[in-house]
């Protein structure tokens, strides 16, 4: 009961998202049964501990790399981003802009292509944690003192040190969401 072309046109749009894959007098195959988009609105749905818990993951095994990997263009980045959030003070959605771009920077400096991407890919609830950690006035907020020490970590080369380091900006929270929610 459906017309061909509302099929093909439904067929283009599922190659288009990664889904499908036609293959030219041979057929159409199933490349995917998730949708990429579903699932970045369960993470968006799934609780903040789980956000944080994930974030944790990505971050500290970043920091670990971008110690061992980084380079001056990496360092710069890394420190105008934290200057930046230094600089907003009390200017809650700068500070927040800023801490965003510092753990991009980060994770770039992992030189990581797997990670950087996969990091990308979660920027929306990693966006929503950075917010909710700076709101939430019953959540610690990690402090710049605590980003200077990790880039100083990184700074210096000491992958140990800057993967504790980032582990401890998050945990603070972490523990606290865990008789919340």
């Amino acid at each position: 009961g459906i017309s061909r072309n509302t099929i093909r046109e439904a067929v283009r749009v599922l190659v288009h998202v990664g889904m499908l894959e036609t293959r030219q007098g041979d057929g159409t195959y199933v490349r995917a049964n998730r949708d990429a988009g579903e699932t970045l609105r369960r993470i968006a749905r799934s609780r903040l501990a789980e956000q944080i818990e994930v974030r944790i993951t990505l971050e500290t095994e970043a920091a670990r790399l971008a110690a061992r990997r980084r380079n001056e263009a990496d360092l710069k980045a890394m420190t105008e981003a934290l200057d930046a959030r230094a600089a907003a003070g009390e200017v809650i959605t700068d500070r927040i802009r800023h801490d965003e771009r510092f753990h991009h920077s980060l994770v770039r400096a992992s030189h990581n292509s797997a990670l950087i991407e996969l990091y990308d890919y979660f920027s929306h609830a990693v966006s929503q944690t950075i917010e909710r950690t700076e709101m939430d006035s019953d959540l610690p907020e990690p402090s710049q003192e605590a980003h200077e020490l990790l880039l100083a970590a990184i700074r210096r080369k000491d992958a140990d040190k800057a993967e504790a380091l980032s582990r401890a900006l998050l945990t603070p929270s972490l523990n606290a969401l865990s008789g919340k929610e």
